[in-house]
């Protein structure tokens, strides 16, 4: 039996776990084509170092930290391009589903946290990952981690406090 080659293993990967990564970057660009955009540039970096990374769970490891450092160094390019508004839209009249309004309200107070602060909630709350780790796939000490959450916490609490019940050691109940 052959061994796969490198292209081939590089595209196993990428079937394998491509998806997850689009999701990942769509929750932190919040637009399906700037989401697409980061993870194409992402593989391009993890197709030119896969021989380097060994396997694919290093591969993994490797495209979503490189995913959250593209996209804060993207919106440290872009932040001055971009114009602010006070309020988001009236939505029109339509009827929705209480728990997708719930949803979109929290989305959109995510939208509203800094990049980095957005980058720490979703690698501690949606990807469950520990303060170490967070910090190792942001390059940045555990103790930034710490504050960026505790900040990025207190703004969803001012925000969607409604919606959102944070418990005394930061989890979202």
């Amino acid at each position: 039996m052959t061994r796969p080659s490198r292209d081939e293993q590089f595209r196993a990967f990428v079937d394998a776990r491509g998806s997850s990564l689009i999701r990942c970057a769509f929750l932190l660009t919040r637009d399906h084509h700037l989401a697409e955009d980061l993870v194409q540039s992402v593989l391009t970096k993890v197709a030119l170092r896969w021989w380097r990374l060994g396997s694919p769970d290093h591969a993994d490891a490797y495209a979503r930290k490189a995913i959250y450092r593209e996209y804060v160094s993207w919106w440290r390019v872009s932040r001055n391009r971009e114009i602010p508004v006070d309020a988001t839209p009236e939505r029109d009249g339509e009827s929705f589903v209480d728990s997708s309004i719930h949803k979109m309200a929290l989305d959109d107070a995510l939208a509203k946290l800094a990049p980095r602060q957005r980058a720490v909630i979703l690698l501690r709350f949606y990807e469950d990952r520990d303060v170490e780790q967070a910090a190792a796939i942001l390059g940045c000490s555990a103790g930034t981690v710490k504050s960026q959450t505790h900040s990025a916490l207190a703004k969803l609490r001012d925000l969607c406090a409604d919606l959102v019940e944070l418990d005394a050691n930061g989890g979202i109940r």
